[in-house]
């Protein structure tokens, strides 16, 4: 906010200063004597009736409390045209002329003043207010994706865990590689995955860890063939975005998986990414596209609004035999949807 508060002190002073030299010229273009020391009086003035009004719009109109906002505007309309005519230094013989130059001095200098205050205090209003509405839903999306990325099975952990148990029981030459790929895992998902956009190969090798453990509960080699085409060294994505569909294409599928059965398919052409996955479908045909607690592909299709919009599409095929999905994501290096507060707002 204080940022914001410099920028406005600028443009308040940037248009004094051009007020003041738009004076100058117009006095001394008339040929008016003394045309600098009556621009600097009569901006004086203008400026005391300008932030008069201004400060009693964001101390008492701002709050609702009309009575003093209208005492006050009363005092200035009176007050005001006094101080222009002492600012004019004009001689005043009687009081008809007094009473000309008071009503000229009101309706052509005060309530001038009283107009620009109130657009001036009514933009910054609307600006700030926009700012911080802004704000607010920067932080309720970012709430709402951390909520999202938190949505993992915990089975799949617990699973890991007791197959781990199982392989360290039997004194299996596979556990400690099953030890550090899940330490690579959780490290990606307790740290790494924070951030808006991860390096898509540190995504695809999380993917890859989550592959080789759940590999522990088959017999079978290579359940997924997981296939990568194009150049993905450059590109960037939102963390934990694809987690689900594996965890979907694993709970989903037969009991009796052989090797293959599960297709991976991730390929980047030109800032363009598609992503597919299918896999055979098990007896619960019912449930092919629900998560546990419901929150599988729902999850991922919420994420992809927030952070993607109009900018991918998700299409779900299924048929007798096998279920399939279908994410693709354009302009992939554009940065990741965030609600901003523009550069005002660090």
């Amino acid at each position: 906010m204080n940022r914001i508060k410099k920028v406005f002190t600028a443009i308040h002073l940037l248009g004094w200063l051009l007020l003041f030299v738009f004076l100058c010229w117009v006095l001394r273009s008339e040929g008016v004597p003394g045309w600098w020391y009556l621009s600097v009086k009569v901006l004086v003035v203008l400026g005391a009736v300008f932030y008069s009004h201004f400060y009693i719009l964001t101390r008492y109109l701002n709050r609702r409390r009309f009575g003093f906002y209208i005492a006050g505007l009363v005092l200035i309309l009176l007050v005001g045209p006094l101080l222009f005519i002492w600012a004019q230094g004009r001689e005043i013989l009687d009081w008809p002329s007094f009473l000309d130059q008071y009503f000229t001095s009101l309706f052509s200098f005060v309530v001038i003043g009283l107009l620009l205050s109130w657009v001036a205090r009514a933009s910054e209003n609307w600006f700030i207010n926009t700012l911080k509405r802004e704000a607010l839903e920067k932080q309720a999306i970012q709430a709402e994706l951390s909520y999202l990325k938190s949505q993992i099975n915990p089975h799949f952990l617990f699973n890991t865990l007791n197959n781990i148990h199982t392989l360290s029981y039997k004194g299996s030459p596979l556990a400690p590689d099953a030890i550090m790929r899940l330490s690579s895992l959780m490290r990606y998902m307790l740290y790494e995955a924070n951030a808006s956009t991860v390096a898509l190969q540190r995504e695809i090798n999380y993917l890859q860890d989550f592959i080789s453990l759940q590999q522990l509960r088959y017999k079978a080699a290579a359940i997924v063939d997981f296939r990568i085409a194009g150049d993905i060294d450059s590109c960037r994505v939102a963390p934990l975005l694809f987690i689900h569909l594996l965890e979907n294409a694993y709970k989903h599928s037969h009991r009796q998986l052989a090797a293959g059965d599960i297709k991976v398919s991730l390929e980047v052409v030109e800032d363009n990414l598609t992503f597919s996955i299918e896999n055979p479908i098990g007896t619960n045909k019912t449930g092919a596209i629900q998560e546990v607690g419901g929150i599988g592909l729902a999850n991922v299709q919420k994420r992809l609004q927030l952070l993607y919009p109009d900018r991918h599409s998700f299409n779900v095929l299924s048929t007798e035999g096998s279920f399939r999905v279908v994410l693709k994501i354009n302009r992939l290096n554009t940065q990741v949807y965030e609600v901003q507060a523009n550069v005002l707002y660090s």
